[in-house]
């Protein structure tokens, strides 16, 4: 390749400059930081639903799922707020104490039941016992062999912690991948014009 050629190509190369790939890649980053900040504030929303559901005995299934899918499919979503926060992040209070209180109040209701059985079984037993004197050992052991109380809820299964990805498939995520190219493609850029015009010159 001859000189003339050589200059003929750097006359209409040296037109690309690399800071415009620089400005492009300022805009991804303005873009990106808008939407990250988009995914934490959706996130909040999402989770301020699912305490909201929890509270007023709503449709927390829904709304956890709803949290969980988004918070596994988007950068920045982290749940916890600092080192200080409570761990896990989401803790299902009042539905486990509203399925604990139920469980207790179903024992409750059953254990009546079975007093009120002891006592029937125990007059046919003892129908002659005026005085009552010897149902109530009969009574005690009825209800001792067939009372239950109510058994414990693991509060484990109320308590979450869902982890968002590094990067993730959405605007906020392309726009890093579009700027980080763009400062990649004016770096060598500029590097491949040093070159060429060094190469031109000598």
């Amino acid at each position: 390749m001859n000189k003339r050629h050589l200059h003929h190509l750097w006359r209409r190369f040296r037109v690309l400059k690399p800071w415009y790939l620089l400005i492009v890649a300022a805009v991804f980053a303005v873009v990106f930081l808008f939407a990250i900040r988009s995914n934490y504030q959706h996130m909040v929303k999402l989770r301020e639903t699912l305490y909201t559901a929890d509270q007023q005995n709503g449709d927390v299934t829904r709304a956890l799922n709803d949290l969980r899918n988004y918070v596994y499919s988007h950068m920045n979503t982290d749940l916890s707020t600092g080192n200080t926060s409570v761990y896990p992040p989401i803790q299902l209070k009042y539905t486990y104490d509203r399925l604990v209180q139920a469980q207790g109040n179903e024992a409750a209701t059953q254990n009546t039941q079975v007093y009120t059985a002891a006592q029937a079984y125990c007059e046919a037993q003892n129908s002659a016992d005026f005085s009552g004197r010897n149902r109530v050992p009969c009574i005690e052991d009825y209800v001792s062999k067939r009372t239950s109380s109510a058994e414990s809820i693991p509060d484990s299964l109320y308590k979450f912690n869902f982890v968002s990805p590094t990067w993730s498939p959405d605007v906020a995520g392309w726009s890093l991948v579009a700027a980080i190219l763009s400062v990649l493609a004016a770096t060598f850029l500029f590097v491949f014009q040093r070159w060429f015009k060094h190469l031109v010159q000598s």
